[in-house]
C-alpha cells in the first residue's frame, strides 16, 4: 500500500506537465473552422456517475458541423475505428508485443472483425482491445477490465450543443488495482494524450463529410 502511494504521487506530480514536452490544457489543433480542445468530463456522459471513482479521466471536444443532427452511432463508431493514424497503429502492435510481460490482454482473440458495413456494435462485444460496455443513442462506452487495470472510452455526440453544429467528446478514464497498472499507464499516457486529439479530428473530418 505505501509503495501504491508513492506511484499515485509520482503519477499525480507527472501529470502537472513536468514529464509531458506540452501543456495539456492548451492542446489547440485547427484546420479551417476546425479545433480540438481539451475539455471537462461531460455531465451528459454515462460514465459521469463514476467520475470520482476514477484514478485518471481526461477529456478532449471538437465541434461537428452537423446542421441535420442525423449522425448514428455506428457512423460514429466506424469514424472511431478507421481514425487511427499509421503511428497509432504501430503504438498499438508494440503496446500487444509487450502488454502479456503485464498480464494484461491483448485483445486479440474473439475480435470482431469490422467491414464497411457492420459497425453497428453491440454491448459485449469484443473489436481489438476494446470491449463494448454500454451504448446509448448518441454515446459509445468502450474499455476493457483486466487484473492491473480497468479502463474506459467514452465517445459522445452531443446533440443539445451549439446552434450550427454538435459536440463530439472523447472521455478516457483508467482505475488501477496495483502498482502494476500504474507502472504500465505511466509511459502510455503522453502517447494517449497525443493520439486521442488526433484520431478526434479526424472522425469529425470523416462525420462533417458524410454530412
Amino acid at each position: 500500500m505505501y509503495f501504491m502511494g508513492k506511484l499515485r504521487k509520482l503519477t499525480s506530480f507527472l501529470e502537472k506537465g513536468t514529464y509531458i514536452c506540452y501543456d495539456k490544457n492548451k492542446i489547440n489543433l485547427k484546420s479551417n473552422t476546425m479545433k480540438i480542445t481539451k475539455t471537462k468530463f461531460p455531465e451528459g456522459s454515462v460514465l459521469s456517475r463514476e467520475e470520482t471513482g476514477f484514478d485518471y479521466t481526461d477529456s478532449f471536444q471538437g465541434e461537428v458541423l452537423d446542421n441535420q443532427g442525423n449522425i448514428s452511432t455506428a457512423e460514429i463508431s466506424k469514424a472511431f475505428f478507421t481514425s487511427t493514424p499509421q503511428w497509432g497503429k504501430k503504438m498499438f502492435a508494440f503496446r500487444n508485443s509487450i502488454v502479456k510481460m503485464f498480464g494484461l490482454k491483448t485483445g486479440t482473440d474473439n475480435s470482431k472483425p469490422l467491414t464497411s458495413d457492420n459497425f453497428n456494435l453491440k454491448v459485449g462485444e469484443q473489436v481489438g482491445i476494446f470491449k463494448v460496455f454500454d451504448q446509448t443513442n448518441n454515446e459509445i462506452i468502450l474499455g476493457e477490465n483486466d487484473k492491473h487495470l480497468d479502463f474506459r472510452v467514452s465517445i459522445l455526440y452531443d446533440k443539445a450543443s451549439g446552434n450550427k453544429g454538435n459536440f463530439l467528446t472523447i472521455s478516457t478514464t483508467v482505475k488501477y488495482h496495483n502498482w502494476m497498472g500504474i507502472l504500465y499507464f505511466l509511459p502510455v499516457r503522453p502517447f494517449h494524450q497525443l493520439i486521442v486529439p488526433v484520431m478526434l479530428k479526424k472522425m469529425i473530418g470523416k462525420l462533417e463529410s458524410k454530412s
